[in-house]
C-alpha cells in the first residue's frame, strides 16, 4: 500500500489530500501539522488516515508540504534527508527561488519538485479544503529537470488528474512575476482593509454600506497573517520593486486628482479598462482546457 504524507492541513493540504485519497486509490494519507487541532480535524472529517510519525518518512511514495515558505526553507534538507529512495518531496510555497538554492546541493536534489499551485481561497484550517480547488488552475514547475523523470512522471500525472494546467518558469522570475499578481493583491487588500477599519469606528456602519465592489476587494484581508509574512520576508525584494511602481500610479492619481485634471483621470481609467480583455483571454483559456 502505498504511502502519501502531508505536512501542513489547512486549505492547501487539504485539498490535496481530497485528491490524493481519489487519484492514489487505495493509500495511506498521513499528515501532521504544528497545530495539533488540525490533526484532530483532519482526522474527523477523514483528510487523513492517522498522523503522520518521523518512523513513516522512509516508507512515503510522496511527501507534499504545505505549510509556510520560511519552514519549508529551515525543513526542506531535512525532509530530503529522510525519504526513502523511492519517495518524492513537493513544496507549495508561494515563493520558489530560495527554497531552490536550499537544496541545491542536497544528495537528494532529484528527489525534489518545487511546486506553486495557483489556487487558494481567504479560508484557512482543514474545514476550509474542497475537492475541486485545483481544477482549471495552473500548476508552476520550478526547475523540474533537477527531479528524477519518474518522480516528476509520478507527480504531474497527480496534478493532470486535478484538471490543472501545468507551466514551467524560472525560480527567480516566478518570484518577480508572482510579486505583482499575488503578492501585491494582498498588500492592497490588507491596507485596504486597515485605512476603512481606521476611519470606520462604527463598523455596522461599513457593512451597512459595504457593496460587492468592497467585498471582492477586501476579500483577500482575511488571509492569515502567519502565511503572509513569511511571503512578504522572503520576497522582499521584488514586494518592494512592485510597492514602488503601486505607490508611483497612487501618487499620480493622487495628483492628477488635485489638478481636477479629470479627462486625463478619464483617460487613464479608460486605458486600463484593457485589462478586462487580459483577464478575458485568461478565462476563455481555462475553459478551452477545462473541456
Amino acid at each position: 500500500m502505498k504511502k502519501i504524507g502531508l505536512i501542513g492541513l489547512g486549505l492547501i493540504g487539504g485539498s490535496f489530500a481530497i485528491q490524493a485519497r481519489k487519484y492514489f486509490g487505495d493509500a495511506e494519507i498521513l499528515g501532521s501539522d504544528h497545530n495539533p487541532d488540525h490533526v484532530d480535524e483532519a482526522l474527523r472529517l477523514g483528510l487523513i488516515d492517522r498522523p503522520l510519525n518521523q518512523e513513516d518518512f522512509g516508507d512515503l511514495h510522496l511527501l507534499l508540504l504545505a505549510i509556510p515558505v520560511d519552514a519549508i526553507e529551515a525543513q526542506l534538507t531535512s525532509f530530503l534527508d529522510r525519504i526513502g529512495s523511492d519517495g518524492l518531496v513537493i513544496d507549495c510555497g508561494s515563493t520558489k527561488s530560495t527554497i531552490c538554492q536550499a537544496v541545491a546541493q542536497h544528495p537528494k536534489r532529484s528527489q525534489f519538485l518545487a511546486t506553486h499551485p495557483i489556487a487558494g481561497t481567504e479560508f484557512s484550517g482543514p474545514q476550509a479544503a474542497v475537492e475541486n480547488l485545483f481544477f482549471k488552475n495552473t500548476q508552476i514547475l520550478c526547475e523540474p529537470d533537477k527531479t528524477a523523470p519518474k518522480l516528476l512522471q509520478r507527480a504531474q500525472g497527480w496534478f493532470a488528474s486535478m484538471g490543472m494546467e501545468i507551466r514551467h518558469m524560472d525560480a527567480v522570475e516566478h518570484d518577480k512575476h508572482i510579486a505583482y499578481v499575488s503578492h501585491l493583491s494582498h498588500i492592497s487588500s490588507f491596507m485596504l482593509g486597515k485605512t476603512v477599519l481606521e476611519k470606520e469606528n462604527d463598523q455596522s456602519t461599513i457593512f451597512a454600506m459595504a457593496g460587492s465592489g468592497f467585498e471582492s476587494t477586501v476579500r483577500l484581508a482575511k488571509s492569515s497573517p502567519d502565511m503572509w509574512t513569511p511571503i512578504f520576508k522572503i520576497n522582499k525584494d521584488f514586494v518592494l520593486e512592485t510597492l514602488n511602481d503601486y505607490i508611483r500610479n497612487l501618487k499620480t492619481f493622487q495628483h492628477t486628482l488635485e489638478q481636477e485634471d479629470f479627462e486625463a483621470l478619464y483617460q487613464d481609467m479608460k486605458d486600463i479598462n484593457r485589462i478586462k480583455t487580459v483577464l478575458k483571454g485568461i478565462t476563455d483559456k481555462n475553459n478551452t482546457h477545462g473541456k
